[in-house]
């Protein structure tokens, strides 16, 4: 009875666990924000490119 004690008392897999979901769903976050950025950085390049090629 006290190993099954133990075992219900060991909170250290659940936090283990946990942060383990926070860094995922930071990842995640991290990721689309990235790939947002990404997309309007290349708009705008792509704006300032065709404003100099017609200039020139």
């Amino acid at each position: 009875m006290q190993t099954i004690r133990k075992i219900l008392k060991n909170n250290k897999g659940a936090t283990a666990i946990e942060y383990g979901l926070i860094a995922a769903l930071i990842a995640v976050a991290a990721i689309a924000t990235m790939t947002t950025l990404g997309t309007n950085l290349n708009k705008t390049f792509s704006n300032v490119s065709s404003n100099i090629n017609k200039a020139g």
